[in-house]
């Protein structure tokens, strides 16, 4: 979020927060979909959070090597999508009427 800041709306500043918050969804799969790099979603979550959730989330995400795409086993996760993700993005196939 330097020079050309991103605008986000409500919906995707709470799917940035729940994707954070995932074990298993990468930086990269955030910075894929919304164009936020680690540093920004970092920013994104101190604005967004409590101080207390974000040092727990922090403290959480330092400890994990599944949320940075160079320390993850290759063989250990093979995709970066939640349950939910087919909802979440619209995808025509898998909405529910």
């Amino acid at each position: 979020m330097s020079k050309n800041k991103i605008q986000l709306s409500t919906v995707d500043i709470d799917r940035i927060i729940e994707m954070a918050w995932e074990d298993r969804t990468p930086f990269a799969a955030i910075k894929q979909q919304f164009g936020l790099t680690e540093k920004a979603v970092i920013r994104l979550m101190r604005r967004e959070m409590k101080a207390s959730s974000f040092r727990m989330w922090r403290a959480r995400v330092s400890a994990r090597p599944t949320k940075h795409a160079a320390l993850r086993n290759n063989g250990e996760v093979q995709r970066f999508k939640c349950s939910r993700q087919r909802q979440i993005t619209g995808n025509k196939i898998s909405k529910r009427n």
